[in-house]
């Protein structure tokens, strides 16, 4: 998995390029927490599932 990604920031309304804080595996997969540089807005992924996405 790469150590960054672009994402919609909703702090900064702005695409930004986050970047990945930390991983450890769990048993429903890889939980990574990715973090906007430029603002303190983070959000975490498991197995490439958006945990802050409304459903």
């Amino acid at each position: 998995m790469s150590m960054d990604r672009e994402q919609y920031c909703p702090h900064c309304e702005a695409e930004q390029t986050f970047y990945r804080a930390a991983s450890t595996t769990l048993h429903l997969g890889e939980k990574v927490k990715w973090h906007c540089p430029d603002c303190d807005y983070g959000y975490v992924t498991i197995n490439g599932i958006d945990t802050s996405a409304s459903a």
